[in-house]
């Protein structure tokens, strides 16, 4: 759908290709008619809120990347013995 309305849009563009090429952030249209509020200021909030989405991402999954395969495997019997038990003894 195609709107008759103008908006003001930074595109960011990611330090990480793998997860996304660009994000991209709509500026409110009082943001930049504020006294003391430049566009520079405006572009560093969205880059900085492009890295802490970033960061926290990355982090949760470096503590996943830590578990040995075993590990892995184990979890995925005992959740396969779960569901079977629950399977057998529910009918």
């Amino acid at each position: 759908m195609v709107k008759g309305i103008t908006r003001q849009v930074i595109l960011v563009k990611s330090p990480d290709p793998r997860l996304f090429e660009e994000a991209i952030f709509i500026v409110k249209e009082e943001a930049l008619a504020r006294e003391g509020v430049s566009a520079e200021r405006v572009l560093k909030e969205a880059r900085q809120a492009a890295d802490g989405y970033l960061k926290r991402g990355k982090a949760w999954n470096r503590r996943l990347e830590r578990l040995p395969g075993a590990v892995w495997a184990a979890a995925g019997a005992v959740t396969a013995s779960a569901g079977w038990a629950l399977w057998l003894f529910l009918l």
